[in-house]
């Protein structure tokens, strides 16, 4: 009977994580019309943002003008600097998933267009964007 109760009872917590996640769509640029994406922001066990991004129909980089080299992700706390989360690879069926984990609580995800997938700062052009607040 223990066994039982402890299953359930791991059960409901991972229903909870679950259901706590909360989803924001993000907004396509006109260069990737067909676009669509949305990221899933979660806790983690020491109260750190977990953040899933999927993406859906997003145009392969010699598609784009300018043409770009990769496409790389951003977050940015209000008021303060971008910072380079890594490159969101787009499979042959023009789909991607992206995830990191972050201390911040309140910031714009997005994601650029750019030659170099090492930029410190984004310089090519935004093809996708979502403001997450909690």
């Amino acid at each position: 009977m223990r066994k039982f109760y402890t299953i359930c009872l791991t059960f409901a917590l991972l229903c909870t994580v679950a259901y706590a996640a909360k989803k924001y769509p993000m907004t396509a640029a006109s260069m990737v019309p067909g676009a669509r994406a949305e990221v899933a922001i979660s806790k983690d066990k020491n109260g750190n943002t977990k953040l899933k991004m999927i993406v859906q129909h997003l145009a392969n980089l010699e598609n784009l003008t300018p043409r770009a080299a990769a496409y790389v992700v951003w977050l940015q706390e209000r008021g303060g600097s971008s910072e380079n989360q890594g490159q969101l690879k787009v499979d042959k069926n023009l789909k991607a998933t992206f995830e990191t984990v972050t201390p911040l609580k309140s910031f714009d995800v997005f994601v650029t267009a750019e030659q170099d997938l090492r930029a410190k700062d984004p310089s090519g052009p935004e093809v996708l964007k979502a403001t997450i607040q909690p």
